[in-house]
Formats: structure tokens, C-alpha cells, sequence
């Protein structure tokens, strides 16, 4: 199975507010669309085909109410309690229903395919399918598998030509998200196993305070933390449990590190 990074959901409150916020740290994002009938509305940034999405509700008591598919990201939002952050990780495919065979074959749980739709502010209709994946008692959520009805290509042309892809003053490209977890060494190689991911080498991150190792995605590393000391991983995991938490890009222009809405955003300086 050949997976590419695609996107990586930030709840927040008011993604107006976030469009703005990105907006003075020289990040492009726009209004998404409003997902009708799921009680959910989102703005993007997108780098190239890798996107951050900036998800937000105008019903949290729809989205409370529904009963939502185990591992789904809604699930996960619902469960958290419409908590500020980032929430899970999208990876694409070109074979969903292969994909399905494939996660059952792993004995992984697996939900869907299942069709969406959204309308963008110009009325023209977003379609995809969406497949959650679990483990069972797995505290860590793994990605949920998305394929987009139209070809990379074509929607690379289309959302150019929309503008929704547009240049970034500051230049910024997507480089990687970073997990904290308890494990590593069984994070990453259940990760590689299951998804057929490269293994990168081991490191110490300083700033995090954590041992470190990434998993190669082509449009964006997955890069797993597990704590060495009371640190900002530490203190991820002490609060909100193993998840998603940094979202980080690279840069010509300048570097920079700040916290929106509950995730935390690293820019660095590319040499």
C-alpha cells in the first residue's frame, strides 16, 4: 500500500480568528466550507497537497448526538469535549477499498469506506470517501485513510485556480508532525509495520525534551516524542494523553515557534 500525508486536523473555536492569526506569521489560509448536516465547518492552509485544517463546528449539539463511527475524527472530537488542538491525522490513498482489505489483513478495526461531500463557498461540491482504522485499547487514534474523487493532478489545478493553494509570504513549506507518545520503539514500529513507512534514525530534541524518530510520508514526516525528563512532551501526555501536538514547516524567510489555539507551530529556518 503506497500512502501520501494529507492533511492534519487543528480543532479551534473560531477558524476566522486562526485565518488571521496565520495570516501575520506570513501563512496563507482560507475559508474551507461548511461539511452540512454534521454540525461542522473548516478554513485550510494548504502546502501544495498537504494541508492543515482548522475544524470548528455550528452545532456542537448535532455533532454531540450523532452517533459517530469508532476511530472517526468526530468521534475523537466529540470524546475531547470540543477541546482546542490539534486532534488526528489524514493520510491519502488512490485504493480505499483496498486499503480496508489491507488494515483487516494487519488485524486492525476497521470502519467504511463512507462517502462525503461539502460545498465550497462558490456553490461547487469537495467529494472523498473516508476509512477509520483502531486498535483495540490502542490510547494513541491512528490516521484515518482519505481518497479524494479527483486525481492529484486535477485537484493540485483546481484549488490553485481557486486559490485556496496560494503562495505563502513567508514562504513556508510542510515538514512534519510531531506525536507525543509513551513507547517509541513500539509507536514506530507498529506504525511502519502497519502503514510501510521508512524508519528515520533516533534523536534527542532538546527543546522537547524527548527522544525522538521519524516515520517518512511523502508530504509530510511523522515524527514521534517520547519524554526524557519533565518536559513540554512530558506535559502533553500528563495533560491530554498520546496524540498529535506540533505541527512544524521550513522556511527560506525566517524562523519562529508560537501556540494557536491549543496546538503548537514551529517554523524553521530552512539553510
Amino acid at each position: 500500500m503506497d500512502f501520501m500525508f494529507d492533511h492534519v486536523v487543528h480543532f479551534v473555536e473560531d477558524p476566522e480568528k486562526a485565518i488571521a492569526f496565520l495570516k501575520e506569521k506570513g501563512i496563507a489560509a482560507v475559508e474551507g466550507g461548511v461539511h452540512e448536516n454534521r454540525g461542522t465547518y473548516n478554513a485550510v492552509s494548504y502546502f501544495d497537497l498537504s494541508y492543515i485544517e482548522l475544524l470548528s463546528t455550528y452545532d456542537k449539539e448535532l455533532v454531540k448526538q450523532t452517533q459517530h463511527p469508532r476511530h472517526s475524527f468526530l468521534e475523537t472530537v466529540a470524546k475531547e469535549q470540543f477541546t482546542e488542538g490539534f486532534s488526528r491525522v489524514a493520510i491519502r490513498t488512490t485504493d480505499i477499498e483496498g486499503a480496508a482489505r489491507h488494515f483487516r489483513e494487519k488485524g486492525l478495526m476497521v470502519n467504511g469506506p463512507e462517502s462525503f461531500s461539502r460545498k465550497r463557498p462558490d456553490g461547487s461540491l469537495v467529494e472523498w470517501q473516508l476509512l477509520y482504522i483502531g486498535q483495540l485499547n490502542g490510547e494513541l487514534e491512528l490516521p484515518f485513510i482519505i481518497q479524494w474523487k479527483e486525481k492529484d493532478e486535477e485537484r493540485r489545478q483546481e484549488l490553485t485556480e481557486s486559490k485556496v493553494i496560494q503562495p505563502h509570504p513567508s514562504k513556508t513549506v510542510f515538514s512534519h508532525v510531531t506525536f507525543a507518545v509513551r513507547d517509541l520503539e513500539k509507536t514506530v514500529r507498529q506504525w511502519s509495520e502497519w502503514f510501510g513507512l521508512e524508519v528515520g534514525e533516533k534523536f534527542f530534541d532538546e527543546t522537547l525534551q524527548a527522544q525522538c524518530q521519524s516515520l517518512e510520508l511523502k508530504g509530510g514526516r511523522f515524527v514521534f516524542s517520547s519524554p526524557v525528563g519533565d518536559g513540554i512532551v512530558a506535559s502533553v501526555l500528563r495533560q491530554r494523553g498520546e496524540r498529535p501536538f506540533q505541527v512544524s514547516l521550513s522556511s527560506p524567510v525566517n524562523s519562529s515557534s508560537f501556540e494557536l489555539f491549543g496546538g503548537m507551530y514551529e517554523i524553521k529556518k530552512a539553510h
